[in-house]
């Protein structure tokens, strides 16, 4: 439990990791998605276009959106053939060099997902509910370290947009996975898909190359709402006490149908979780508002 973010120097940034623009199939230009973003708070993004023929490849500079107060992170979705159902891979890797070169026609989604990794990028498997991956899909990229655990757009447009079970199902199984909330959105206006899913990075500075830094360490939790302030093992490693911003339920979750909860009709900030009760290799927690917002930690190695 020695690499928790909250123990890390630095402060909280508040990101998208997933997002398009008109380079590819979204409705805004890179510019406007640019402000979106920053007028609602958010302390960079990541814009990630669909890297594939049809749009020329695109790794979208956003460098001249940069300003004081926000930043960006180059990136794409990657594609490649092809999952057990025969449909190319979307594999989300943040963090691409700008000269990146297009796939040729050899190249799996594995392949193409390791070279990124390769690239200094950080790899996501992207919505994995949304287009039905197998946990062997899953297992066979294994230069992706994390996994959507929600997609706006997604929970928008085909409600399969949370891939929680994937994820518990793979940890359960000893396969560790960092979790991120993304809005992967497209901006058409009949269905909102912005500003719903993020997560939220301890960094010593808003540099990108400091924020990438610490994505890859894992030094970051998930949130549609919800804060976590701090989470600190108790004497004895017995439990986790927990400190958040008001919240209603606060789950701590392991192997199977191990777990300790903590829940009220009013609002609490403090909580302590038992972690004796926790089986397997691996612990998680969800905290849960009184509009059923949620916020995710990663994996806790036990």
């Amino acid at each position: 439990m020695h690499n928790l973010p909250f123990n890390q120097t630095g402060r909280w940034y508040r990101g998208n990791l997933h997002t398009h623009s008109t380079r590819s199939d979204g409705q805004l230009t890179p510019a406007e998605v640019c402000a979106l973003y920053r007028e609602q708070g958010y302390d960079f993004i990541s814009l990630t276009d669909h890297f594939t023929e049809k749009y020329q490849f695109p790794i979208t500079d956003t460098t001249p959106y940069r300003t004081t107060g926000f930043t960006t992170i180059l990136g794409a979705e990657l594609h490649a053939p092809a999952t057990s159902l025969g449909d190319p891979w979307h594999i989300l890797a943040v963090g691409l060099p700008g000269d990146f070169a297009p796939p040729d026609a050899e190249e799996t989604g594995p392949q193409l997902a390791e070279r990124a990794k390769t690239a200094g990028a950080y790899v996501a498997a992207a919505h994995p509910a949304w287009y039905d991956l197998t946990d062997q899909d899953l297992l066979s990229v294994p230069a992706a370290g994390a996994l959507e655990i929600v997609n706006t757009t997604c929970t928008v447009h085909t409600g399969k947009g949370d891939s929680t079970g994937y994820i518990d199902r793979l940890l359960s199984q000893g396969h560790y996975y960092q979790i991120i909330a993304t809005d992967d959105a497209h901006f058409r206006p009949t269905r909102p898909d912005w500003c719903s899913n993020w997560v939220m990075v301890r960094s010593p500075s808003p540099d990108p190359t400091a924020l990438l830094a610490a994505l890859h360490a894992g030094h970051f939790y998930s949130s549609q709402g919800p804060e976590f302030l701090e989470v600190t093992p108790l004497p004895g490693g017995t439990g986790l006490a927990v400190r958040t911003s008001p919240v209603r339920t606060i789950h701590l979750t392991g192997r199977g149908a191990s777990n300790s909860t903590v829940a009220a009709d009013s609002d609490f900030t403090t909580a302590e979780l038992d972690l004796e009760s926790i089986k397997g290799p691996f612990a998680r927690l969800t905290a849960i508002d009184h509009q059923g917002r949620r916020a995710w930690t990663n994996p806790i190695r036990l």
